[in-house]
Protein backbone atom coordinates (compact mmCIF):
# COMPACT_ATOMS: atom_id res chain seq x y z
CA UNK A 1 0.00 0.00 0.00
CA UNK A 2 1.44 3.36 -0.98
CA UNK A 3 0.66 6.78 0.49
CA UNK A 4 -2.19 7.55 -1.93
CA UNK A 5 -3.85 4.21 -1.23
CA UNK A 6 -3.45 4.75 2.51
CA UNK A 7 -5.08 8.18 2.23
CA UNK A 8 -7.99 6.66 0.29
CA UNK A 9 -8.42 3.93 2.93
CA UNK A 10 -8.29 6.41 5.83
CA UNK A 11 -10.82 8.68 4.13
CA UNK A 12 -13.20 5.76 3.55
CA UNK A 13 -12.83 4.33 7.07
CA UNK A 14 -13.18 7.69 8.87
CA UNK A 15 -15.79 9.02 6.43
CA UNK A 16 -13.81 12.21 5.78
CA UNK A 17 -12.61 13.81 2.57
CA UNK A 18 -9.36 12.68 0.99
CA UNK A 19 -7.95 16.17 1.59
CA UNK A 20 -8.67 15.90 5.32
CA UNK A 21 -7.21 12.38 5.44
CA UNK A 22 -4.05 13.64 3.69
CA UNK A 23 -3.72 16.53 6.15
CA UNK A 24 -4.12 14.13 9.07
CA UNK A 25 -1.56 11.66 7.73
CA UNK A 26 0.93 14.43 6.93
CA UNK A 27 0.45 15.88 10.42
CA UNK A 28 1.01 12.45 12.01
CA UNK A 29 4.23 11.94 10.06
CA UNK A 30 5.49 15.45 10.88
CA UNK A 31 4.66 15.27 14.60
CA UNK A 32 6.06 11.75 14.96
CA UNK A 33 9.27 12.72 13.17
CA UNK A 34 9.65 15.80 15.35
CA UNK A 35 9.14 13.81 18.54
CA UNK A 36 11.67 11.18 17.49
CA UNK A 37 14.17 13.86 16.50
CA UNK A 38 13.76 15.35 19.97
CA UNK A 39 14.58 11.99 21.55
CA UNK A 40 11.03 11.07 22.57
CA UNK A 41 9.34 7.73 22.11
CA UNK A 42 5.94 7.60 20.36
CA UNK A 43 3.67 4.84 21.69
CA UNK A 44 0.26 4.00 20.23
CA UNK A 45 -1.39 1.44 22.51
CA UNK A 46 -2.36 -1.65 20.54
CA UNK A 47 -0.55 -0.50 17.40
CA UNK A 48 3.09 -0.19 18.44
CA UNK A 49 5.83 2.20 19.41
CA UNK A 50 8.44 4.19 17.52
CA UNK A 51 11.80 4.93 19.13
CA UNK A 52 15.30 6.06 18.21
CA UNK A 53 18.26 3.78 18.76
CA UNK A 54 21.97 4.45 18.36
CA UNK A 55 23.86 2.16 16.02
CA UNK A 56 27.56 2.11 16.88
CA UNK A 57 30.37 2.47 14.35
CA UNK A 58 31.52 -0.77 12.80
CA UNK A 59 33.76 -2.19 10.12
CA UNK A 60 32.10 -3.35 6.93
CA UNK A 61 33.24 -4.48 3.51
CA UNK A 62 32.97 -2.74 0.16
CA UNK A 63 31.05 -5.26 -1.98
CA UNK A 64 32.76 -4.12 -5.20
CA UNK A 65 36.36 -4.26 -4.04
CA UNK A 66 36.21 -6.41 -0.91
CA UNK A 67 38.24 -3.81 1.01
CA UNK A 68 37.26 -3.08 4.62
CA UNK A 69 35.50 0.24 5.25
CA UNK A 70 34.41 2.03 8.38
CA UNK A 71 30.68 2.56 8.75
CA UNK A 72 29.91 5.62 10.90
CA UNK A 73 27.73 5.52 13.99
CA UNK A 74 24.20 6.78 13.42
CA UNK A 75 20.74 6.99 14.90
CA UNK A 76 18.03 4.73 13.47
CA UNK A 77 14.27 4.63 13.95
CA UNK A 78 12.86 1.41 15.33
CA UNK A 79 9.27 0.21 15.38
CA UNK A 80 8.01 -2.41 17.81
CA UNK A 81 4.52 -3.66 16.95
CA UNK A 82 1.91 -3.88 19.70
CA UNK A 83 0.13 -7.07 20.65
CA UNK A 84 -3.14 -6.07 18.93
CA UNK A 85 -1.32 -5.43 15.65
CA UNK A 86 0.58 -8.70 15.95
CA UNK A 87 -2.64 -10.60 16.66
CA UNK A 88 -4.44 -9.04 13.69
CA UNK A 89 -1.68 -10.14 11.32
CA UNK A 90 -1.68 -13.76 12.52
Amino acid sequence: MNKAQLIDAIAAEAKVTKADAKKSLDAFVKVTGGALKGGDRVALVGFGSFSVSERSARTGRNPQTGKPITIKAKKVVKFKPGSDLNDSVQ
